[in-house]
Parts: C-alpha cells; sequence; structure tokens
C-alpha cells in the first residue's frame, strides 16, 4: 500500500485517529531497516560495530580493519627508535592560584567545543576580547585566551604540514586535471589498468573515483600513491606488491582502488576526528601515545594521524617532517601547497551560514526519519549525512513511486551510479561553496547532470542503489568547499525549519521544530515519522 494517497493537490487530507493509527501500522513494515548499508555509507548496529572506547581511535570500522599493516615508508629500523613520548599529565595547580593563560587565534572550521576539547579546558574558561558566538563556527582569526592546561609540545610537532584546502577536495583543487597529469608524468600509472565492476579503468580515473566520492584532494592521493610506490613519475619501487600497492595486506581490499580507500579511511578520520574534537591524541603501533599540538590544523592531523597509524615515533617524525619527507614531496610534486591556500582563502569563510533547505521529498508525502546523522563517506568520515525513506507496503530493497526533490535551487554537477550531487552556486563545481549530495537514487527517472533545477523540482526516486542499503531510502549530506559539514552543532542542518541534533550513536538523533521532535528509527515508528506541510 502506498501512503503518498493521502496527498490530493499538495493539501494534506484529514484524518480521525482511528484511521491515522490503522494506516500507520499498514506503513511500519515498510520503513523497516530503511537506512544505508555498510559497504559504503556504514550501519549503526551494535552486534556488528563493537562501541569505541577511546577518544583516540575515533569511529569504529563496519568493515574487517588490517591489523599489523607494514608500510614501506622508511629503512629505519625498529631497534634504532628511542622511546617514545606519552602524554604528560595536567600539572597539579594550589587552589587559588592564577594559571597561566595563552592567546590562541581560531582557525577555519573551529567551534568553541573542539577548541576546549584540543587545549583540554572547559568551553566556559575560554574568553576573548571579542563577541564570540554562541554557536556556530568561529571566524578565523578570532583571538581566543585560554589556559594552558597542557605541558608545551615540542615546537616541531606544533608546526602545519599541509593546509586544509590541500588536504579535501577543495577550490584549490577545481580545476586540476588528473588524467593530463598522470599522463605527462609518464610513470607507470599513466598505462594501469584495473577491473572495477564490469569494466576496466586507468589508474587516473581510480584516482577520480576516490577524489569524488570522499571529497579527499586528488593531488593528495597522488602523492601518496608515488610516496608508496613510484607509479606517478616512474616505475615501482622495489618490493611493491601490485595486489596490496599500498602496504595494507588484507584479501578484501586487492587493487589500487580497494587500497586507496583504506588510506582514505585513515585521513577521514583524522581530518575529522580533529573538526569534531573526538581526537586528541596519536597511539602508535608500540602503544606509547602522544597528545597532539592543540594549535595544528585538520590536515596536518590527518596526515599525523595517518602515519602514526604504521610507524613509531622516529619513523613518524621522518614521515611528517616537512623539508625531507612526504610534505616535501608533495611540494615537489604540485608546488608550494601554501601558496595555493593562500589563494584559495580559508575553507569556511566569516558568518558562514547555510541556505535555506526544504526537506528533501515532496508536500503531503509520508516518510520516515531513518537515520540521524551518520558518516557522509566511509565510517570514519563527519557525521553529515541524513536518511529518510518513504512509506510503502512491503519492507526492504523495493522500487518505490515516491520522488525525491531538490531542497534549494541548483544545478546537477553529477548523476549516476547511485548518486546525484546538486551544486548550490551553479558554477559546474562540486569543490565550491554549497554542495548537496542525493546517494540511493534509482536509475529509473533520475535528472540527468547538467539540469537547472528549483527547490522542490523532482531529482529522482529513493532506493538500494549505489551501495549496500537495508532498505528503500535517500542518503542525503552537504559540503562546503570541499569539506563534509556535520549535520549536528556547530552548523546543524536545517530542512523546512527542522533542526537536526546528534544522538548518543550514529544513525540515533532528533529533528526538532518548535515544540516538535521526530527521533530518527531505521524500523519507521510512528516517533520517526515525518510529512512535510504545505509552505515548508
Amino acid at each position: 500500500m502506498n501512503m503518498r494517497g493521502w496527498s490530493k493537490g499538495g493539501i494534506i487530507c484529514p484524518m480521525n485517529f482511528a484511521m491515522r493509527k490503522a494506516a500507520i501500522l499498514l506503513v511500519l513494515t515498510g520503513m523497516l531497516l530503511s537506512a544505508c548499508g555498510t559497504n559504503l555509507w556504514g550501519t549503526y548496529d551494535p552486534s556488528l560495530t563493537p562501541t569505541p572506547t577511546s577518544i583516540q581511535t575515533v569511529l569504529a570500522d563496519p568493515e574487517p580493519t588490517p591489523t599489523n599493516v607494514v608500510l614501506p615508508l622508511s629503512t629505519t629500523q625498529a631497534a634504532t627508535v628511542p622511546p617514545s613520548p606519552t602524554v604528560t599529565p595536567t600539572a597539579a595547580v594550589t587552589p587559588g592560584t592564577p594559571r597561566p593563560t595563552i592567546v590562541y587565534f581560531s582557525q577555519s572550521g573551529d567551534s568553541l567545543e573542539a577548541v576546549a576539547l584540543h587545549f583540554g579546558v572547559q568551553v566556559s574558561e575560554i574568553s576573548s576580547p571579542v563577541s564570540l558566538p554562541t554557536t556556530g563556527l568561529l571566524n578565523p582569526n578570532t583571538p581566543l585566551v585560554i589556559p594552558n592546561r597542557l605541558s608545551q609540545t615540542p615546537t616541531k610537532l606544533s608546526r602545519q604540514i599541509i593546509p586544509d584546502s590541500e588536504l579535501v577536495y577543495s577550490p584549490s583543487a577545481q580545476s586540476f586535471d588528473i588524467e593530463g597529469y598522470v599522463s605527462s608524468a609518464g610513470g607507470n600509472l599513466s598505462t594501469f589498468r584495473e577491473p572495477r565492476g564490469n569494466v576496466i579503468i586507468t589508474g587516473a580515473e581510480v584516482v577520480q573515483l576516490i577524489a569524488f566520492g570522499s571529497s579527499i584532494s586528488p593531488r593528495m592521493l597522488l602523492a601518496l600513491i608515488q610516496y608508496h610506490t613510484g607509479w606517478v613519475q616512474g616505475q615501482p619501487k622495489p618490493g611493491v606488491d601490485e595486489t596490496y600497492p599500498l602496504g595494507f595486506h588484507d584479501p578484501l581490499y586487492p587493487g589500487l582502488y580497494q587500497q586507496l580507500r583504506l588510506i582514505v579511511r585513515e585521513l577521514l578520520a583524522g581530518y575529522y576526528g580533529w573538526r569534531d574534537g573526538k581526537l586528541t591524541g596519536l597511539t602508535f603501533p608500540d602503544g606509547t601515545t602522544l597528545r597532539l599540538a592543540p594549535d595544528l590544523n585538520a590536515g596536518s592531523v590527518a596526515l599525523q594521524y595517518m602515519f602514526s597509524r604504521h610507524l613509531n615515533y622516529a619513523d613518524w617524525l621522518q614521515a611528517i617532517d616537512p623539508d625531507t619527507g612526504f610534505p616535501a614531496l608533495f611540494t615537489s610534486m604540485f608546488g608550494d601547497p601554501w601558496e595555493r591556500s593562500q589563494e584559495t582563502g580559508p575553507l569556511f569563510p566569516p558568518d558562514l551560514t547555510q541556505y535555506t533547505f526544504t526537506l528533501p521529498f515532496e508536500v503531503g508525502a509520508l516518510w520516515a526519519f531513518t537515520g540521524g546523522p551518520h558518516p557522509a563517506w566511509e565510517q570514519e568520515s563527519a557525521l553529515a549525512a541524513l536518511d529518510f525513506a518513504p512509506a510503502a507496503a512491503v519492507s526492504g530493497c523495493v522500487e518505490s513511486n515516491a520522488w525525491v526533490v531538490a531542497i534549494a535551487p541548483g544545478l546537477i554537477v553529477r548523476s549516476g551510479d547511485g548518486y546525484v550531487v546538486l551544486d548550490l552556486d551553479r558554477d559546474g563545481f562540486e569543490q565550491t561553496n554549497w554542495v548537496v549530495l542525493y546517494q540511493h537514487i534509482a536509475t529509473k527517472d533520475r535528472i540527468p547532470a547538467g539540469t537547472l533545477v528549483d527547490a522542490g523540482a523532482r531529482i529522482g526516486h529513493p532506493s538500494c542503489e549505489g551501495g549496500r542499503a537495508t532498505g528503500t531510502n535517500v542518503h542525503i549530506a552537504r559540503k562546503y568547499n570541499g569539506e563534509w559539514v556535520s549535520a549536528g552543532d556547530p552548523l546543524p542542518f536545517v530542512l523546512s525549519g527542522w533542526k537536526t541534533h546528534y544522538g548518543s550513536a550514529p544513525y540515533k538523533g532528533t529533528l526538532t521544530k518548535g515544540d516538535q521532535t521526530i527521533t530518527a528509527n531505521q524500523s519507521g515508528t510512528y516517533e520517526s515519522q515525518i510529512i512535510r506541510k504545505p509552505g515548508e
């Protein structure tokens, strides 16, 4: 039974309580477990994914993660590694003794909550000579006076090694020609071929797929391939395993595409773990730990975190050294990233606000809020996505006649393989300004790329296409200048006036509007159901 018949001419037909209760019982099974699956997006299921026990490991992986990975990053022997540092406890202070303070100038993407976690203080302890916002992001270069609770991290570890705009797929790389660069470099990657589904793709196409999906810069991906294999600028380095070229010896992840997925997951974990304040330290393979310098940027933390997963302290220092390590290789391949970042400007400009968005379905149609804030891409990415499922007579992955609609005016810049990408500034680049990703859009009636749309325009039907899903649904997420934007605070996703709030775990959460609350539930319970009203 399709409950979209409840609407007539865009007006919701009235129903008495008994009729509504009976109708709800009919649609519950149709909404059952309509949420994103574990392949691309991950499913919150405590029986499958253990609850994380340490803020230093960020989110648990939904799929088996290789252990004891050995990457060919350095010839330094473990026996020469000096004792690794450990987190230094906060020094005791006599009650009433004034604490020393430091002045920190906020960076693009900072929030008061994340800064407080980075510095090990409470938000209430942070002050400023200027007025601070109660919600939202801090404007770049806002002076913050913060108690100096942490022992000072060595200066070298505090040095930023890559701008945020060079780590994510930002305006800095919007015109970067992946195919052209790979071809002109003339290395093994220019002739590389790999099966992907029923087709054979080139090395440049592998990089392009990963870059667009994860929103990690293609320059960063190419530099990592060169660092590990030598394939971009020459022939393979000695000892490179073509089955596991990036050193992840796991039979579930053979080939360049799958190996890049694993390295991207580590970059996402570091980047968004720091952005949200969940990640404050590194744990090296030998079990020792290091507190991250609180004035680092998210891009630098992403690289530091990735290398710390495989290298003990001495080798790690070599890998992140801006003059001789990976950052130096990156610069030799693509020029000075800091100069490009100055031209691009901050990823999040001052006083950033989101567009006015509507709910992603038509007026009068019954849907359910089946997934609160959860990862936008891979399990380690920002909790930027929301899931909605249409009412249906049966559960599971079934064809739906319901329509997913544009939540704002814009240009369709990508369409295919289960996704549609809406570019709100209509410049044709999804690396700039606000962009909305729709996932699980059926092939049938899917809107083509290049189409200009108004808010409310039909873009396709919800489905299970484009990654594993447990039931017909649509997965929707925002990016700004290439960075996934978390669905909760500090810039909550607001749809037709419904404000998103985090829950106790990924996929949990609520939508609130005035005194109304809708609670996310994969089973489509009454508390999760939502109907878009006229005017919304």
